[in-house]
């Protein structure tokens, strides 16, 4: 079994525990149900900033852990103030060491959008990711059927979230709902966990030209920013590069002070 399959048996089993608990119809009373949501798509596409969606996790299974001794507050509230367009909160527990307290935390000490991300096996976590105060969902392609993914789209439309389709290969994109608005190219294989960077780039052509698109995992140095960038990637999500660091926060504001020189001193892209 692959540890993708893995992880999605998991969550199955998770959702089963959590419906027990709470329904939809629950999560529909609740404070943040109401509240208009902060726009992913828009922030990334602020022409202002970099595009950047700074990630905090802690573990993963392919790097298993990554950094259990972060200062959650002063990481998030960093990940805003040194020029992130958006923060992801990984809400996955068994193999990721996430959970929803951190991303409800999240909300709270920021003011940019938070994505959740987490892997979606039922239109439950939808309500949910809404609930805890999410302002977008990551939906994977390569885990939901075209009409689950249409379905779940809708859905999230429906109560005023936005959503990251990640795809990862060509069958991938023969899901695609019309009303996608940001697609995700990852460059990790989720099977076997290998990067390829110039997979995304290959990939890039391939996606309608009217969606938002950003380029997931591996982005490890400034160079593959820039080169991704340049492709015509229009954002960024960077996790282990900042995490893997003593001080993530420093560690982003390091990496944007640096892209900022980077493209002011370039004469073919200057960024004001």
């Amino acid at each position: 079994m692959s540890i993708l399959r893995e992880i999605v048996m998991s969550k199955m089993e998770e959702v089963k525990h959590r419906k027990c608990i709470h329904t939809i119809q629950y999560f529909e009373t609740t404070p943040n149900f109401q509240r208009i949501g902060l726009s992913l798509k828009e922030h990334l596409l602020d022409p202002e900033d970099l595009g950047i969606i700074a990630e905090f996790k802690r573990k993963s299974p392919s790097k298993g852990v990554i950094n259990t001794n972060a200062k959650f507050e002063n990481i998030v509230k960093g990940y805003e103030a040194y020029g992130a367009s958006a923060i992801s909160i990984l809400t996955e527990s068994e193999y990721f060491a996430g959970s929803d307290i951190d991303l409800i935390e999240a909300k709270r000490l920021t003011n940019i959008p938070i994505l959740r991300k987490d892997f979606v096996v039922d239109i439950f976590q939808i309500a949910e990711a809404k609930a805890i105060g999410a302002d977008a969902i990551l939906l994977i392609a390569e885990i939901l059927e075209k009409e689950q993914l249409n379905d779940y789209l809708s859905y999230a439309h429906s109560i005023g979230l936005e959503a990251l389709i990640e795809v990862h290969t060509e069958k991938d994109l023969e899901k695609l709902p019309m009303q996608a608005q940001m697609v995700g190219i990852n460059s990790r294989n989720l099977n076997t966990f290998n990067v390829n960077l110039s997979h995304a780039t290959d990939m890039l052509s391939k996606l309608p030209k009217s969606v938002v698109t950003i380029a997931e995992s591996g982005i490890s140095s400034i160079d593959d920013y820039l080169a991704l960038r340049r492709a015509g990637f229009n954002a960024f999500l960077i996790g282990e590069l900042f995490m893997k660091q003593p001080q993530p926060e420093v560690a982003c504001n390091q990496f944007i002070s640096s892209i900022r020189k980077e493209l002011h001193n370039t004469d073919n892209e200057v960024l004001y």
